[in-house]
């Protein structure tokens, strides 16, 4: 039924973004932070620990709502939900990856906002234009996520 999707949608979204950002925050570690971005296996290694408790985190949050709210949701559309919001974090905290689309789509000197420049004693800080490229790709892809949730295997 629409209504009972739309209703699982307006759920699971919420609660996807509240994870999201508990464990991209509180959940990875520093380590995995300054790491993930590494062209390397160390890299590879650190975003997958990362996407691997953001996605313990996110899937808990979803399973907690799920059940707390009997919430119409198939094993199939939960798997799928978590899948893609795993998979396209992987891809994004990888860096060059975004670094790359934002380039391709003529955002390059606003990924660079913010960012230290070379030779100078800047002070980075959460407000780059990476960060922020970063952020609002994530929610693209919880939005997503939370849409495949409440559809995928739905009566």
């Amino acid at each position: 039924m629409m209504l009972d999707s739309a209703v699982t949608f307006a759920a699971v979204l919420p609660s996807l973004l509240v994870a999201h950002n508990v464990a991209d925050h509180w959940v990875q570690t520093s380590h995995q932070a300054a790491n993930k971005g590494r062209p390397d296996g160390a890299g590879r290694w650190a975003c997958f620990k990362h996407v691997a408790s953001y996605t313990l985190v996110t899937g808990l949050a979803v399973g907690l709502v799920w059940t707390v709210l009997g919430l119409p949701i198939s094993p199939a559309g939960f798997v799928l939900g978590q899948a893609i919001s795993a998979v396209t974090h992987y891809w994004a905290d990888r860096r060059f990856t975004l670094s790359r689309l934002a380039e391709l789509l003529g955002n390059a000197e606003f990924y660079r906002l913010g960012a230290p420049r070379t030779g100078k004693d800047d002070n980075p800080s959460l407000g780059t234009g990476a960060y922020a490229l970063d952020q609002s790709w994530h929610w693209l892809w919880l939005g997503v996520a939370a849409l495949l949730t409440a559809t995928v295997g739905a009566a």
